[in-house]
């Protein structure tokens, strides 16, 4: 297996930027998700390492070999797809194999190597069957075998569950990441979802207008947002934010005056900030709670309540606050629309961001968090 590196990669298509100055290091057997909105140059980077696309101007690297101008073939990289692409006139083992034969490897290797990828992947029973008759998820599996089989140093991933239903991508989520645990391998992987770059990623790459916006673990980019992109990306159902202002700062905390002039202390660094001046305050719906021993308190009527069993999302029109505010409660709580609600925020759970959209530091360390 391999590392690879970014340096400075810039994309270009004419006169607009796709990528901007990224700068990335993904390690030997590392399993690095790229996340992000549509359109912030997640599929165009992986695309870039794959070779499939050009490089504008930067330099990567697979391994110690500057892999620039290298062609695909010669990258020792394997790609999944978004879509299958299978033969269906050919069985799954054939399917497999396609790839080996066109490189004229050894009958003897192929079918070891076939094998070996169906015993893994649980598809020894079905090699004899054309895509037609696999479900989406066998089907998904085929294509992955088809990579594995070529024996990569990186494999890349690209949106590969997004047309399967929520059951099977679930399923998949936990065979992929089995699959790497077993494989030790250097994987790349690409989704707009958050929830499968929270649950499958050992780093996190938040993208945003095609530069990077933070690097981490996923704990890390949780708790510990450096813009407000980032905290409203992860996360579900996304942070609440409330415009205020700053009453005083220093570099131990920042003094808030919120809608209705209610005023909090948050211990983040305000170093940055100027009495006066523009800030979002950050709280995540789980963070709210109906507790009696708060910092401050929010009260507003609520507006929808969504029941999904385990969990209930309550949506309150809060007084003075412009815009809903989301609170996960627990799913046997009786509120329903209309009633009055009184929200309790602790400051230890609360972002600050400035103007730019950055953070400022929290103070405040999370307990008992393995990054």
């Amino acid at each position: 297996m391999a590392s690879v590196t970014l340096r400075n990669i810039c994309k270009s298509y004419d006169e607009v930027q796709v990528t901007r100055d990224v700068n990335l290091d993904i390690q030997d057997g590392e399993f690095v998700v790229f996340v992000g909105p549509s359109g912030c140059g997640k599929s165009t980077l992986l695309r870039m390492i794959a070779g499939l696309e050009d490089i504008t101007s930067g330099d990567m690297y697979i391994g110690n070999d500057r892999v620039n101008n290298l062609p695909p073939k010669e990258r020792e990289v394997g790609m999944v797809f978004q879509s299958y692409a299978l033969y269906p006139h050919m069985d799954v083992a054939e399917n497999m194999a396609f790839g080996l034969k066109l490189a004229k490897t050894n009958k003897t290797e192929i079918n070891r190597r076939v094998q070996d990828a169906a015993n893994l992947l649980q598809l020894d029973k079905l090699l004899e069957r054309k895509p037609k008759d696999l479900s989406g998820g066998q089907r998904q599996r085929v294509a992955i075998g088809r990579t594995i089989v070529r024996e990569p140093e990186v494999f890349l991933f690209d949106e590969p569950l997004s047309n399967l239903d929520a059951s099977l991508r679930v399923q998949m989520r936990i065979e992929i990441s089995r699959l790497h645990k077993r494989l030790g391998a250097t994987m790349v992987y690409v989704t707009h979802d958050q929830v499968e770059a929270m649950t499958m990623a050992d780093k996190i790459v938040a993208l945003d207008n095609g530069s990077i916006a933070q690097v981490g673990k996923p704990m890390e980019l949780y708790h510990y947002p450096a813009t407000r992109f980032v905290a409203g990306f992860i996360g579900s159902p996304k942070m609440n934010f409330i415009d205020c202002t700053v009453a005083s700062a220093s570099s131990q905390s920042v003094t808030i005056v919120m809608p209705g002039d209610h005023r909090l202390e948050l211990p983040v660094n305000g170093a940055e900030l100027s009495e006066g001046e523009s800030v979002t305050l950050g709280i995540r719906p789980e963070h709210l709670s109906e507790d009696q021993e708060a910092d401050m308190y929010l009260q507003g009527e609520v507006h929808v309540v969504e029941r999904l069993g385990y969990q209930t999302l309550v949506h309150l029109d809060v007084n003075n606050v412009e815009g809903v505010i989301t609170m996960r409660t627990d799913g046997s709580n009786p509120i329903q629309e209309g009633a009055r609600m009184t929200l309790g925020m602790n400051a230890n759970k609360c972002h600050l961001f400035r103007q730019d959209g950055n953070a400022c530091p929290r103070l405040y360390r999370e307990p008992c968090i393995d990054f």
